[in-house]
């Protein structure tokens, strides 16, 4: 049995986009980048499009509908109290994002000012119920932990002194101190496992 095409939409003009782009903000907040990727999908094409796009874009700015500023504050603001991610992570995906690499820096500055950020590692590995690396197996539990808290933000000498924490053998943490290189590129993920992101929905059907 053969399956019919998907019909193609049929570009719309600015009063168009600015009815779409309202319900797609009503439905999540998002980035000026992120709304344009997907009024881009219904414009017109060419110069027409793209003055329809910075029409509408410039309108739901007047109307406090679309701000960068206000979706950078919330989503740190549910990363680090939600979810306990480090800076390191949330700028990392606020970047992107789209947003504005200055926007990111000031509203990490502020969200994470009188942030212990040993305290904030502790707190992640309860919400994520890390278990202490122990038994044969503990060196690689160690790596593993190690790698997690990196790809949640941590800086590595955060990470160390969680782990002296555990009292783990010596050997196992040997090196993590004085390496302290804050990692700049967090490790991949490990296979099957991602953290969840309030936010997140990136392949959901616009």
């Amino acid at each position: 049995m053969a399956f019919a095409r998907p019909k193609k939409r049929e570009p719309v003009g600015e009063a168009g986009l600015f009815e779409y782009a309202v319900g797609a903000l009503a439905r999540r907040m998002r980035t000026e980048r992120d709304l344009r990727r997907l009024m881009k999908l219904r414009a017109e094409e060419g110069e027409t499009g793209a003055r329809a796009m910075d029409a509408v874009v410039a309108r739901l700015k007047e109307l406090n509908y679309l701000s960068d500023t206000r979706f950078a504050e919330d989503y740190t603001r549910v990363r680090k109290e939600h979810e306990k991610f480090g800076k390191r992570r949330v700028q990392q995906d606020l970047m992107q994002k789209g947003v504005g690499k200055e926007l990111v820096a000031s509203t990490l500055e502020t969200a994470y000012e009188d942030v212990d950020e040993v305290a904030l590692a502790r707190q992640y590995i309860a919400r994520k119920r890390m278990k202490q690396p122990s038994g044969a197996n503990a060196q690689k539990e160690t790596v593993r932990a190690m790698n997690r808290l990196l790809r949640a933000g941590f800086s590595s000498r955060a990470i160390y002194k969680v782990l002296r924490e555990w009292e783990l053998p010596e050997e196992l943490t040997e090196g993590m101190e004085a390496g302290g290189a804050d990692a700049e590129v967090f490790a991949e993920p490990e296979e099957g496992a991602r953290d969840s992101d309030s936010y997140s929905g990136q392949n959901e059907k616009e």
